[in-house]
C-alpha cells in the first residue's frame, strides 16, 4: 500500500500537496519505468480526478498545486501564465553567493528527443528571469576542489518565470549550481553531500505558492517544509531559524 501523501490545502476547486522528490507529477515517456505518479496517487487517494495546473521536477519537493474540475484548472492556469502565481524555493548551492540578485538570462526552451519531435528547434531564447536572496551559509572542512575547504550557501529563490528547469539553469549560469543536480550541477560536490551526509536528493524544494483565489477572491498562502532529509541538513548546518523564518515571512 502507498503512503498517503500530505494534503496541504483542499476547498471546493483545488487541492495542494507536498510532492515528495523523486516523485513524478504524471506519466512520462521519458521514464518509462517509473509506475507511481503524483496525479495518479492523489486520485486514489482522495476519490476523484485532479487535473495539473503547474508542474515541479521530478528530484524537486515541495508544494504542487491541482484542480478539482476542468473550469478550475483553466482558471489557475490562467493565473500561471499572467505570472500572478507567487513562487518560493529554498535551495543549497555551491559557493557563497551575492547577499541577493537579480539572473535575467534568456533560456533557450528544451526539448526531448522522445516527446518533443514535433517541435521547433529553431524557436529563439524566452525571457527568463529569476531573483534569489541568500539566507545562510557554512563553510565544511572538506577538500573539494583546490582549496582545503568547501563553501555552500542557502538561498530563498523566487522564480519570476517559469521556464524548464529554470532555476537549476540559472544557478548553472551564474558558476553556483544546485547541490544534488545531476544535470546542471557538479559532481564532487554531489558525492560529498552523498559521502558525508547521506543526502543523494536534488536540495530545492518548493516551500510556498501564493495566488488570489479565483473565486473566492481571498488571498491564498501555501506553505510545505523542505522535506525530513533536506530539513535535517539545515539543522546539521544551524539552518533551522533561516528555513523557519523564511516558511513563515509573507510572500
Amino acid at each position: 500500500m502507498n503512503e498517503a501523501l500530505s494534503i496541504l490545502f483542499r476547498d471546493d476547486h483545488f487541492i495542494a500537496i507536498n510532492k515528495p522528490a523523486g516523485l513524478l507529477v504524471h506519466r512520462s515517456a521519458i521514464d518509462r519505468h517509473e509506475t507511481r505518479f503524483a496525479m495518479q496517487l492523489l486520485r486514489d487517494q482522495i476519490g476523484r480526478r485532479v487535473y495539473p495546473v503547474h508542474r515541479l521536477d521530478k528530484p524537486t519537493s515541495g508544494v504542487l498545486l491541482f484542480a478539482l474540475d476542468q473550469q478550475a484548472a483553466q482558471r489557475l492556469s490562467e493565473l500561471f501564465g499572467q505570472r500572478s502565481v507567487s513562487k518560493t524555493y529554498l535551495a543549497v548551492v555551491r559557493g557563497y553567493t551575492d547577499e541577493e540578485g537579480m539572473i535575467d538570462h534568456p533560456l533557450k526552451e528544451q526539448l526531448d528527443k522522445m516527446t518533443d519531435t514535433r517541435a521547433r528547434s529553431d524557436k529563439e531564447a524566452q525571457t527568463a528571469i529569476t531573483g534569489y536572496r541568500r539566507l545562510a551559509t557554512v563553510e565544511l572542512p572538506y577538500r573539494v576542489d583546490r582549496y582545503p575547504s568547501s563553501r555552500y550557501s542557502l538561498l530563498e529563490v523566487t522564480p519570476r518565470t517559469g521556464r524548464k528547469h529554470q532555476i537549476r539553469r540559472h544557478m548553472k549560469h551564474i558558476a553556483h549550481p544546485i547541490i544534488g543536480d545531476s544535470s546542471y550541477g557538479k559532481g564532487r560536490h554531489n558525492r560529498l553531500f552523498a559521502e558525508q551526509f547521506n543526502c543523494r536528493r536534488l536540495l530545492l524544494a518548493a516551500t510556498q505558492v501564493e495566488f488570489v483565489h479565483p473565486y473566492s477572491g481571498r488571498r491564498c498562502c501555501i506553505s510545505a517544509p523542505p522535506g525530513d532529509d533536506f530539513s535535517r541538513l539545515m539543522d546539521r548546518f544551524g539552518w533551522h531559524e533561516e528555513t523557519t523564518a523564511q516558511a513563515t515571512r509573507p510572500a
